[in-house]
């Protein structure tokens, strides 16, 4: 009988992935990708984000709105 392998901790996001992890839309997190705001890799065709580009997006925020205060 075959086991089957427990899932690897999620290295690498898909756009969709990461809004759900930031809690916004999609397309939102395609505009931030478009403004340079929220950085990802590429593999081939695809888009990915790290979760240390979710993190430092985040930091981003937090720094924007604490300038803004």
């Amino acid at each position: 009988m075959a086991t089957r392998a427990e899932p690897i901790d999620q290295i690498l996001y898909k756009p969709e992935e990461a809004a759900t992890a930031l809690r916004v839309g999609r397309s939102t997190v395609y505009e931030q990708i478009r403004l340079g705001r929220l950085r990802t890799i590429t593999i081939g065709r695809r888009r990915l984000v790290p979760p240390e580009y979710v993190a430092e997006y985040i930091e981003l925020l937090k720094r924007e709105a604490q300038n803004a205060a």
